[in-house]
């Protein structure tokens, strides 16, 4: 009965279209009016418990040196760098687009401003060069979602704090899946081109692929400092994100110099709002979770589960389906924080790693982006172009399936998430 209001309130809030984060604080205050041992203390310690981890100060310290790094004149010298690449490829446009995304990805670690960033630039040039303008438009907002799957990303942030796992070692676990995606879209551009009989823009030169890296090079240093930092133990993920912070200022406004002072206390003001925000949502989304807990309905679920299979693959396949149905309904960080330890109890039941589950949760998410009602990427690219919804998904499809594909194969195989953090540590060893 405790369960059915909890749900019952939250549904009913979000129907009304009330802000996410009340949605979610006012089914927690209900409790204590239908449940004398949910006390408000309880509540206050929860809210607290969400936002005091100092993992927590990662968050804005990324968002921030992502938002500098776009303004300074990243994204069109990571463009220039991938068509230097791989400009000479059949369809080598979509290519860029993709590579371009997975560049600026480790960059930002944030979807929307991958598909702002990278569309902005590529969505004018592939239409020039003969390319559907509806296909661009939703192959720039899927290739958004390598926004948050390349490290550093701030769902594994959340994730990491909310799970207690090493957020450095999720970055590391998400190297292979990122690759993994960003593979998969380059197959289906290629075929796509291949069909239509779009050509290359430009041979592929040794001397010019090397100028364009070089151009770009204080950008790709970036994911680099950031994750041998973490990983050598040099410093831990929320020192990094600062570190990658104070690395963005001085490449913004030192050395490429397209940054100015106001600019820059404006992103510092901006992300303050932006956090601030986001507390609001992360503090009750941490309070329901231990609702849940306190209910018993993690122990549940888990039961519910294997009780229709102990098969780790039938088990994963269901979760999988459930947080893909999460991400289409729910934004990205009260999914993580409230269904993600409710979640890998089941995984963890089946012998599934708490840094594999991760990386599947990070995944379905991302194509979450891509698919309605939520699909944040879309409606971004929906904005800069004008194009209808519906003709921006349908040749996105595709693309979502190839999303679903990975997300399947590393919830399946281990060894795609896991398997890196296995080498490093011999290596180590």
């Amino acid at each position: 009965m405790d369960l059915l209001i909890l749900f019952g309130a939250m549904v009913l809030f979000f129907a009304l279209g009330v802000p996410i984060g009340i949605c979610l604080i006012f089914p927690c205050f209900l409790m204590l009016l239908v449940n004398p041992v949910t006390s408000a203390s309880f509540l206050a310690q929860s809210f607290y418990t969400g936002v005091a981890s100092s993992s927590m100060i990662a968050l804005p310290f990324f968002m921030i040196c992502g938002n500098i790094m776009d303004k300074g004149g990243i994204s069109k010298r990571l463009v220039a760098a991938a068509n230097n690449c791989i400009g000479g490829i059949t369809g080598s446009l979509g290519m860029v687009t993709i590579l371009a995304c997975m560049f600026f990805g480790a960059v930002s670690g944030s979807a929307v401003a991958t598909v702002a960033a990278i569309g902005a630039i590529m969505l004018p040039e592939m239409v020039r060069n003969g390319y559907d303008k509806f296909y661009a438009t939703g192959l720039c907002a899927v290739a958004g979602g390598l926004g948050i799957i390349v490290p550093p990303s701030y769902p594994m942030v959340i994730y990491g704090v909310t799970n207690n796992e090493s957020i450095g070692d999720l970055f590391v676990a998400g190297i292979v899946p990122a690759l993994l995606v960003g593979a998969l879209l380059m197959l289906v551009n290629y075929l796509y081109a291949k069909k239509r009989g779009l050509k290359g823009t430009n041979k592929f030169h040794i001397k010019t692929a090397l100028k364009g890296f070089w151009d770009a090079k204080w950008a790709l240093l970036m994911p680099i400092i950031i994750l041998g930092g973490i990983y050598s133990g040099a410093f831990t993920a929320t020192e990094a994100a600062v570190v990658a912070t104070v690395y963005g200022i001085v490449i913004g406004v030192f050395v490429y110099k397209e940054v100015t002072l106001q600019q820059l206390w404006n992103e510092f003001k901006s992300t303050a709002t932006f956090s601030g925000g986001m507390m609001w949502t992360v503090a009750p989304a941490t309070a329901i979770g231990l609702v849940f807990t306190y209910l018993g309905v993690n122990k549940a679920i888990a039961s519910f589960f294997l009780s229709i299979s102990s098969n780790m693959y039938v088990v994963m396949f269901l979760v999988t389906c459930i947080l893909f149905l999460i991400g289409m309904f729910m934004q990205t960080t009260p999914a993580i924080v409230i269904f993600s330890p409710v979640l890998l109890n089941v995984a963890k039941a089946v012998g599934v790693s708490s840094l594999q589950f991760g990386i599947v949760m990070t995944l379905a998410l991302a194509v979450g982006f891509c698919t309605p009602p939520v699909c944040a990427n879309v409606f971004v690219a929906q904005s800069m172009t004008g194009l209808p919804m519906d003709k921006i998904v349908k040749p996105a499809v595709p693309f979502i399936g190839v999303l679903i594909l990975a997300l399947l194969a590393v919830s399946f195989v281990p060894a795609l998430s896991t398997g890196l953090l296995s080498v490093l540590a011999s290596l180590k060893g």
